[in-house]
């Protein structure tokens, strides 16, 4: 994304990132994308621990469980008034009896998300909660759709968020030894690395442990404001290095278009608040081409833990007609009080039926 100083960039990186949130609008994520962020001010990561070492910091900054404790402290997952609102006042919400198939309905409060996530039949997600008043600490779960009316949207982002780093866990564990090898893997040397406080080290060092850190979780995606500002010339050949090694996407905030045209086949163009996309059109259209196909085989995938997943074919969408015909037969269900089964359920959520 290049664009003159003052032009927006940095603003629309931190939309993205959730640093602020859209006036207008939303922003939305893959729940399970990793994302790392370096902000423009690189230090600004680390001036309130530069007491510790690269590795301290490293360690505390994952510390529980491979939560990243920067991300608990953005705009973006914080509840406002309104939400709040929301969540002290009672919802009605379907009970399905599993003997009989009979339906309630019952209101209640969610007093909070425990932090647990699956699957329903629909592929939709479904969070633990706890209801207000209830002596059960875990074990019932709601759908995202009934979460979000009810004012935990943002508590949702905030449990995907987790669960993504968690995952980035997986391979290697956050132990000294690691973090020291992590370390010298981004240049930085393992007595600077373990045996230095952050105070003692030099520009060029603590922007290492900067960008160490944002690659600790092992990302998707990172995104980089404006480099040109804190690495010399010496450390931008040996990023550009590592970003054409790098498998996951990477996008460069910059008002210098001679670095960032070597790098990126497609360019954001920022001009007084207004995004143009520029570059190589057949780039763009393997990379539409790439996610059709991805959307559309049958394939199987190995996650972090080695388990297998079968990511399946896309669902049919409906027509007009098979849409009409299917909501009137889930409002005559709905009336003789009998069950919706789960493609019935999501369309009735989607029309706002219940």
């Amino acid at each position: 994304c290049i664009g003159e100083n003052g032009a927006g960039k940095s603003t629309m990186i931190k939309l993205l990132v959730g640093e602020i949130e859209p006036q207008v609008g939303d922003v939305w994520k893959h729940p399970n994308a990793r994302v790392a962020y370096v902000a423009q001010h690189a230090f600004h990561h680390i001036e309130s621990h530069l007491d510790k070492t690269p590795n301290e910091y490293i360690r505390w900054r994952f510390a529980n469980n491979g939560e990243d404790k920067e991300s608990l402290v953005k705009v973006s997952l914080q509840f406002s008034d309104e939400e709040i609102k929301l969540q002290k006042a009672p919802f009605e919400i379907q009970v399905v009896d599993e003997a009989s198939g009979k339906i309630s309905k019952i209101k209640k409060v969610v007093g909070e998300l425990m932090g647990g996530r699956k699957q329903n039949k629909s592929k939709e997600y479904e969070y633990e909660v706890r209801y207000a008043g209830s002596t059960v600490d875990s074990g019932e779960y709601l759908s995202s759709k009934i979460l979000k009316k009810m004012g935990w949207e943002k508590a949702m982002k905030a449990v995907d968020l987790k669960i993504a780093q968690t995952a980035g866990m997986f391979i290697r564990p956050l132990s000294t030894k690691n973090v020291e090898e992590h370390l010298e893997g981004c240049g930085l040397g393992r007595e600077f690395g373990t045996h230095y406080r952050m105070s003692a080290l030099s520009g060029g060092q603590k922007v290492k442990v900067v960008l160490a850190a944002a690659m600790w979780m092992q990302p998707h995606i990172v995104i980089l404001d404006e480099p040109t500002n804190y690495l010399d010339r010496e450390s931008l050949g040996a990023l550009a290095g590592a970003i054409e090694e790098f498998d996951g996407g990477v996008i460069i905030i910059s008002h210098t278009n001679e670095f960032v045209s070597k790098l990126c086949p497609e360019t954001w163009v920022m001009d007084a608040g207004h995004l143009e996309t520029k570059g190589d059109a057949d780039w763009m259209l393997k990379q539409d081409s790439k996610i059709s196909d991805q959307m559309q085989i049958n394939t199987d995938v190995t996650d972090a833990a080695g388990n297998k997943i079968e990511i399946k074919q896309d669902k049919k969408k409906l027509s007009k007609k098979e849409e009409k015909a299917l909501i009137k037969k889930i409002k005559a269900k709905m009336k003789a009080g009998e069950a919706l089964d789960s493609e019935e359920e999501e369309l009735a959520f989607e029309k706002e039926l219940v």
